[in-house]
């Protein structure tokens, strides 16, 4: 597996910049807020992996029977002789082994290319694909967009992009459109998108998902605090913290936090600065949006993309999307 590192030195420092500059802004907010995109450092990205493994988190399992039982199905959709798989989030290959199987099958000769921002996250992926002399993997450290640009003119075959696992719910409304209107810009016309939609359902089901009985998402969450602890200077006590998630269906979303358990002052060297929290006060982490039927539709419409197939399970949880690109 050849791996290409888009991410120069001072993008890194960039990157802890913005980190630094978000961390600031955030913490002096009302309510206090961290963008979740800092929670997938290295061992974020791992403890993802554990939690989307676990028992009680049913999107994992899911999809994963969608993409078992319609595989075949969208590989004849789409119907090339050689395609260009890119897929945002290494995750650990399995469900991208299933998409790139149901190709290798139909005689579909795949160069597949996972970007992720951590190369120990593309390190995971190799092992758990399918040794074949009709495909290539070749992984691209970058972030999504940076990735993507730069795999827009490396062949004239038609691509693939896979954006699984409901991590489109990660958006809010607004940035869910301008995520899929960027997607669009950066795909030639009658190249396809799979994305994971996580479907609007009982309460009961997405509370345990997001408060699994093995503590996965309370580390998950908490690493938040460690990596600034680690990368900041800062001097966050995990005992003094906990994790909270609750569905709210006025936003359509699963809402996560971190709860002050003391009155404390928290000291981040970076800033040279000092943040107070009551006690029981809220950091807020993380809005999962889900999706109903219809809002999947008009996003499909409104972004530029024309709806192949929709690909659900028998207990309409989870749809899988599958859209072309329409250009003029």
């Amino acid at each position: 597996m050849k791996i290409t590192n888009l991410i120069e030195v001072d993008q890194f420092t960039q990157n802890r910049e913005a980190f630094t500059t978000d961390v600031l802004m955030g913490l002096s907010s009302e309510p206090k807020t961290i963008s979740a995109k800092y929670f997938y450092d290295d061992a974020g990205s791992e403890l993802f992996q554990k939690i989307s493994q676990h028992q009680d988190y049913y999107l994992t399992k899911t999809e994963f029977s969608i993409l078992e039982q319609f595989g075949a199905s969208l590989a004849a959709t789409i119907n090339e002789a050689e395609i260009d798989i890119l897929e945002l989030g290494a995750g650990d290959g399995h469900k991208s082994k299933l998409i790139i199987d149901s190709f290798l099958a139909q005689g579909t000769k795949v160069n597949f290319y996972p970007i992720d921002i951590s190369e120990k996250a593309m390190g995971l992926l190799g092992a758990n694909l399918t040794v074949s002399e009709q495909l290539n993997i070749h992984g691209i450290v970058a972030d999504y967009f940076h990735g993507l640009n730069s795999l827009k003119t490396i062949s004239s075959n038609k691509k693939l992009v896979l954006f699984l696992g409901s991590n489109i719910g990660n958006f809010n409304r607004a940035q869910t459109q301008e995520f899929l209107k960027k997607l669009w810009l950066s795909l030639n016309a009658n190249d396809h998108v799979l994305i994971g939609y996580d479907l609007k359902k009982d309460t009961d089901i997405l509370n345990k998902a997001y408060n699994d009985s093995g503590g996965l998402t309370t580390a998950f969450n908490l690493n938040l605090l460690k990596r600034m602890n680690a990368e900041l200077g800062a001097d966050f006590e995990m005992d003094k913290f906990k994790h909270y998630g609750f569905y709210n269906p006025s936003l359509g979303a699963m809402e996560s936090y971190i709860i002050s358990l003391h009155d404390q002052d928290v000291y981040i060297a970076a800033l040279e600065k000092y943040f107070h929290f009551e006690k029981f006060e809220a950091l807020h982490l993380e809005s999962s949006f889900k999706f109903s039927e219809s809002e999947i539709h008009a996003l499909a419409s409104q972004t530029g993309f024309k709806i192949e197939a929709h690909f659900t399970d028998a207990q309409n949880f989870f749809i899988d999307a599958l859209w072309q690109v329409q250009k003029s």
